[in-house]
């Protein structure tokens, strides 16, 4: 993205993980920042670091209020739409609320930003549209049927998306995100992802709890290559790459057996004793998918896509940041 040019961003959910990123990234090329978010489940302390840029803006507020999304598109660029409620088991066990942020939230984003004619309409879209669909890699028009509410959420934001641009003419892009991690994201609480999770664990020697037999495998995505293709959804010029949807991965798969032997070996470099700490087995969790693969190569064609990171190279940064920010 060209710095000679400031655009105006609205990220929704800004103080989150993937937003607070998104947010340090865009202010670093001089742009300016308006982050949204109620703190359901950002941080203030996601954004200590730029929280007094002259740059950025915080408001706080709701998806869920229509007065606080066209409050928040007000004179906006671009929107960054990453606000949402995450978590399988969580829409499992309140599918009314996680419907309420993800769809009715969205739908009032998306209007908001068609009335405010921002230029163009970026948002967090998931890899978990892809459902039962057995094949790999995922290609993004073969998609199967939903196994949670939170995929029927999520999978409704693109047919939202695509009739807005039909209908109305907004420029829309979704970014269908294949297990983030990276630093900033949240080790705590009920639903905390996996990779954070069980960093804290192996830190205070405590065994990491694996569903299942810790052979199901996931194409985990180190939080650059996301930032990247964020900002490539931005500047994308070329006609025919709106108003369409991109596996946002990095094109590899690893097991969840093999994820905590790489934690487990970089984590080690500052506590050997880490190295033996023992892993335990449990049961399969409800609505998760075997195996999950990207293609990336519409991605790299149409955006021009090349991720930097893969699993190993993210773990090594992400273990580095925790064990400095987590003791």
């Amino acid at each position: 993205m060209k710095t000679s040019d400031q655009y105006k961003i609205l990220i929704t959910g800004g103080a989150g993980f993937i937003g607070s990123n998104l947010s340090e990234h865009f202010l670093g090329l001089g742009h300016k920042v308006i982050c949204l978010d109620n703190f359901s489940t950002g941080h203030h302390h996601n954004l200590k670091d730029f929280i007094n840029n002259p740059n950025f803006k915080l408001i706080e507020g709701d998806i869920r209020k229509i007065e606080d999304c066209i409050l928040a598109v007000e004179g906006v660029d671009y929107v960054l739409h990453q606000a949402a409620l995450g978590s399988v088991p969580r829409s499992i066990s309140d599918p009314i609320t996680t419907n309420e942020v993800n769809v009715s939230g969205f739908l009032n984003m998306l209007t908001a930003a068609r009335d405010a004619k921002v230029k163009r309409f970026v948002y967090a879209a998931s890899s978990s549209t892809y459902g039962d669909s057995e094949g790999l890699p995922k290609v993004e028009d073969v998609i199967g049927k939903p196994l949670s509410p939170y995929a029927i959420t999520k999978y409704v934001n693109e047919l939202y998306a695509e009739i807005f641009s039909k209908t109305y003419g907004i420029e829309t892009i979704g970014l269908r995100y294949f297990n983030v991690f990276g630093r900033k994201q949240d080790p705590d609480g009920a639903y905390a992802a996996v990779i954070p999770k069980f960093v804290k664990q192996l830190m205070k020697h405590e065994s990491p709890v694996i569903n299942g037999d810790g052979n199901y495998s996931r194409d985990f995505t180190y939080i650059d290559n996301v930032i990247q293709m964020n900002e490539l959804a931005i500047t994308s010029q070329n006609p025919e790459s709106v108003n369409t949807v991109y596996n946002t991965a990095f094109g590899d798969r690893n097991t969840l057996n093999d994820l905590v032997g790489y934690l487990k070996e970089y984590l080690a470099e500052f506590d050997p004793k880490i190295a033996n700490v023992e892993v335990i087995y449990g049961t399969n969790r409800a609505g998760d998918i075997p195996h999950s693969l990207a293609s990336i190569d519409k991605a790299k064609k149409m955006l021009g896509y090349n991720p930097k990171y893969s699993l190993q190279q993210g773990l090594k940064e992400a273990v580095s940041w925790y064990w400095n920010n987590l003791k």
